[in-house]
C-alpha cells in the first residue's frame, strides 16, 4: 500500500550551488537522501516531492555550506500481510515465480500458484498445469495476497511471500474461468438434485 507523509527535514546546500535555484537544488538534494531509502516503520520511499519553506541558510564554523530546513512530502511503499496485491509476473525460477510489486518484488511459491499441481517447462517458460491448462509466464499479470514481509535495510534483502491459491486470485482469466466452473457446478448440483414426479 502507498502513503504519503509530511516531513520537516535539514539539509546542506553546498557552496558551489549558492546561485543556482533553491527550490530546485533542494529537491535534488533531498531525493537523493530519501528515495530508496527503506524505514521499517514506513516501507520504500519511493519519491520526494513538493518542496516548500525552505528556511534561511546557516552557516556553521569551518563549514562551508549552508544550512536549511524545508517541508516537503513523501510517498512510500508498504506491503501490509493479507493486502491484495495486483503485479505482474517478472521472473521464473523451479520453485516459484517471483512477482513486481511497485518498488519492490514478492514470490509466489511454486505451491502456491494455484490448486493443482504445477511445473516449470522450460521449453516454453512457463508454469503448466497438466489438470487444468493453467499457465503462468513473465510478463504475466496477476492478484495475489500477501502472506508475510520482512522488511531490511535494502530493497533487494527485504521479502515478501505472496499465494495465488484463494478464490479470485491469480491471473484474470483464471479467475472468469474458475467462477464459470463454480457457476456450472452450482446449477448442474441444482439440476441433478430435483426429483422427478
Amino acid at each position: 500500500m502507498y502513503y504519503i507523509y509530511k516531513v520537516n527535514d535539514a539539509f546542506k546546500l553546498p557552496p558551489e550551488h549558492f546561485g543556482d535555484e533553491l527550490e530546485s537544488i533542494a529537491m535534488d538534494i533531498l531525493q537523493r537522501k530519501y528515495e530508496g531509502l527503506i524505514d521499517k516503520d514506513i516501507g520504500v520511499v519511493v519519491s520526494v516531492f513538493d518542496v516548500k519553506n525552505i528556511s534561511d541558510g546557516e552557516i556553521y564554523p569551518g563549514d562551508p555550506a549552508t544550512h536549511h530546513t524545508a517541508d516537503f512530502s513523501m510517498l512510500a511503499f508498504m506491503p501490509q500481510v493479507d493486502e491484495i496485491i495486483s503485479g505482474e509476473v517478472s521472473e521464473l525460477a523451479e520453485f516459484g515465480a517471483f512477482v513486481r510489486i511497485g518498488p519492490m518484488e514478492g514470490l509466489v511459491h511454486v505451491s502456491q500458484i494455484a490448486n493443482d499441481f504445477l511445473s516449470l517447462d522450460r521449453k516454453t517458460g512457463a508454469f503448466v498445469s497438466r489438470k487444468t491448462g493453467k499457465s503462468l509466464k513473465k510478463g504475466d499479470s496477476i492478484l495475489a495476497k500477501i502472506t508475510t514481509v520482512s522488511m531490511r535495510k535494502s530493497v533487494k534483502d527485504s521479502k515478501i511471500a505472496l499465494t495465488m491459491k484463494p478464490e479470485g486470485l491469480g491471473k484474470p482469466e483464471w479467475i472468469v474461468s474458475d467462477a464459470r466452473r463454480n457457476r456450472d457446478e452450482k446449477k448442474g448440483s441444482k439440476r441433478g438434485g430435483r426429483s422427478k414426479r
